[in-house]
């Protein structure tokens, strides 16, 4: 992603983030509280874009028997655990309740699911510790929404020292502008922004074999 602007000319996206040999799967909040058009967050065409776009990153990821580690937002029935957030539809989001169900389109047994109420898949998660257990080096992305979890699990990837890469077409958000403004942002500083058809390549053909 070019970001050719007034933030180059200081030393931003300077340094590209390659593959490493060891990576992992991220998968934010694809749950249905955000995606089924029957609550008010979702129904988002750039929403509904992502998730058909991630589910055959997933199939091939877990062919290739790579970690997928799936969130969502989700709190216990009395709130009690529900964080100053600003965003309504997260009162329905509690244990049990459908818009905490992960679309059915992307889960599987097999993956690692970790429940959170932060923006981060790894605030208050075991998430990093279980990726550093298992030696990986890379993380893949995915998710919703670019400009709120996407971004800020972004950080944190970058911040626990993993090579962060982010397939543009697995990430959407409500907006197309916020969405294009964070995805250019964080790869300025965090995070390499890529192709689908790169992260499959590399998965297929690539892995073991990147610097």
């Amino acid at each position: 992603m070019s970001t050719q602007d007034a933030y180059a000319k200081y030393g931003y996206d300077q340094s590209p983030i390659h593959f490493g040999e060891r990576p992992a799967i991220l998968v934010v909040d694809f749950q249905k509280g955000f995606i089924d058009p029957k609550y008010p967050t979702g129904g988002s065409s750039l929403v509904e874009s992502a998730v058909q776009s991630t589910a055959p990153l997933l199939k091939l990821a877990r062919e290739k028997e790579i970690p997928v580690a799936q969130c969502v937002t989700v709190f216990h029935p009395n709130h009690r655990d529900l964080p100053h957030w600003k965003i309504g539809v997260l009162e329905d989001c509690v244990f049990g309740s459908e818009a905490a169900e992960i679309d059915e389109r992307l889960y599987h047994p097999d993956d690692i699911f970790l429940p959170k109420n932060a923006p981060s898949i790894f605030f208050g998660t075991r998430l990093a510790s279980m990726l550093i257990r298992q030696g990986v080096d890379t993380t893949i992305v995915t998710g919703i929404v670019t400009s709120g979890c996407i971004r800020a699990s972004v950080i944190d990837s970058c911040s626990y020292g993993f090579r962060t890469i982010v397939p543009r077409e697995c990430v959407g958000d409500l907006d197309e502008q916020p969405h294009l403004d964070n995805l250019r942002d964080i790869q300025r500083r965090y995070a390499e922004v890529v192709p689908l058809a790169t992260v499959m390549d590399y998965l297929t053909t690539s892995l073991g074999q990147a610097a």
